[in-house]
């Protein structure tokens, strides 16, 4: 990058606001997979939309690439840098600027964590549903970037779900808000979708409008263990077959349970091959009548026991367990690599059978957990990252799942995102004129691809070549 664009950006958003020295660079050179790398050009802090939209401009002007970020929570690779870009942190925006209670709406800019938006939906008796994992240290707009899912994915849908509206600021600089409070509004395309998902390669998204519901007035939740790992994943088959749709229906195979119990101490049963969260939230009634439900399916597929959580605490305490997989599993081996498949939830038994065997097959160390209710398995790699041939022998079983996870009809990624870790795998799932149609819309939106290149697919382009990409990779 031309020392003069430095400079300029230090003009822009003032000298402690622009980090270019290497000590300052690193923790901005990955994200949450750990294993790509790559430190950029300089790190830029703007507080505000018009800062962002000056910023972009310059980079539109001198043909520099902008890689944008929040927490950097992400595990596809989608905030990874390339060489000589910008990395455009958006941490300093995080003002919640509005809760609306007549018209159930929360607007909040988009480095807001993403539990201060639970927690003011809450403040005001109202209901944020979709949770990921990474809740507390997560932002909003990375949620929407990457179209985040959670434990409550089943009944209340994902970040998708809940976005009214969003500002925007595209790759020349302008400035363009997206969406509206209408519950219903089919003026013209629906480009506030098309930019959920879009993993920062055709806009900055600066703000952010929410749907808010009511809150749940009860809830209850259980706990089932079996003795394999099949029994599980028929019980949710069952469960949703009989046209049950509780809000959370989480699965933990023996290695996970025995993390996850060792990190948290809750008095998990270690000894069960499997594991079931299931959740049931809305009227008493009906809470009541479906946990009773779940818990005769549970037994007559097999489960050792069903646990019902005594109280709210009890249940905070067993959801709290399950979001910390991942940070528990990250203490068994150097490298923790942590996937994202879904498939058809009647696929279910056979996805998680075949993990087992492709784990066994590459002689590799795999824990697998997700959001079963709606067909979401995480295989998470226990490896070294500094052993060549057992990362070899990873890949190897990682082609396997995804190219089983397509057949099965499922998906690369239920919403982690592509990132630059699976984007080799997109045109397997992409086979027809959908894969270059993705690339016709980045390069309308984003002619100069200065927006996170290399992202999701290669685009050749004028300023980054693709080899270039390629490296950064």
């Amino acid at each position: 990058m031309k020392p003069e664009t430095i400079e300029r950006l230090r003009s822009l958003l003032a000298p402690a606001r622009v980090l270019t020295s290497k000590e300052d660079l690193i923790p901005y050179g990955f994200d949450g997979t750990a294993v790509l790398q790559q430190l950029p050009a300089c790190v830029v802090f703007p507080v505000d939309t018009q800062e962002v939209s000056a910023v972009v401009e310059l980079a539109n002007a001198d043909d520099v690439p902008i890689v944008t970020r929040g927490s950097g929570t992400g595990l596809s690779g989608g905030s990874v840098p390339i060489s000589d870009c910008i990395v455009l942190c958006l941490l300093r925006m995080n003002r919640i600027l509005e809760v609306d209670t007549d018209n159930l709406t929360l607007l909040a800019e988009t480095g807001t964590i993403t539990k201060s938006i639970e927690d003011g939906a809450l403040a005001e008796g109202l209901f944020y549903p979709p949770d990921p994992s990474s809740l507390k240290v997560s932002t909003i707009g990375g949620n929407v970037a990457n179209n985040s899912g959670g434990l409550r994915g089943l009944k209340y849908g994902v970040t998708r779900d809940y976005v009214m509206g969003m500002e925007v600021v595209l790759p020349d600089g302008e400035i363009a808000w997206l969406g509206n409070k209408c519950v219903k509004d089919v003026a013209g395309y629906s480009l506030k979708d098309l930019f959920v998902g879009s993993e920062g390669t055709l806009g900055i998204i600066t703000k952010v409008l929410l749907k808010l519901v009511p809150l749940p007035p009860a809830r209850r939740t259980l706990l089932a263990t079996y003795s394999t790992l099949e029994a599980g994943a028929e019980t949710v088959s069952s469960i949703i077959a009989e046209k049950i749709i509780p809000c959370t229906l989480e699965f933990l195979d023996q290695t996970t349970l025995r993390c996850v119990e060792e990190f948290a101490k809750i008095g998990l049963p270690t000894e069960a091959t499997s594991l079931l969260l299931m959740e049931t939230d809305g009227h008493s009634a009906v809470v009541a009548e479906e946990a009773a439900k779940m818990e005769a399916i549970a037994r007559r597929h097999g489960a050792i026991e069903v646990r019902v959580a005594r109280d709210g605490l009890e249940a905070a305490e067993l959801a709290t367990a399950r979001r910390s997989a991942f940070s528990a599993l990250a203490r068994v081996r150097p490298t923790t690599i942590l996937e994202d498949v879904t498939v058809p939830r009647s696929r279910l038994a056979e996805m998680v059978r075949f993990v087992e065997d492709a784990a066994a097959r590459h002689k590799v160390k795999v824990a697998n957990f997700g959001h079963m209710g709606d067909g979401n398995l995480h295989p998470t790699f226990l490896t070294n990252e500094k052993d060549p041939e057992e990362m070899h022998r990873v890949e190897l079983a990682m082609d396997e799942i995804f190219d089983f996870t397509i057949e099965l009809g499922g998906t690369i990624t239920g919403e982690h995102g592509v990132g630059l870790a699976k984007k080799k795998h997109l045109p397997a799932q992409f086979r027809d004129a959908s894969y270059p149609l993705l690339k016709r819309i980045k390069g309308a939106l984003d002619p100069k691809n200065l927006f996170n290149p290399g992202k999701i697919f290669d685009l050749q382009a004028a300023s980054v070549s693709n080899e270039q990409l390629q490296n950064d990779a």
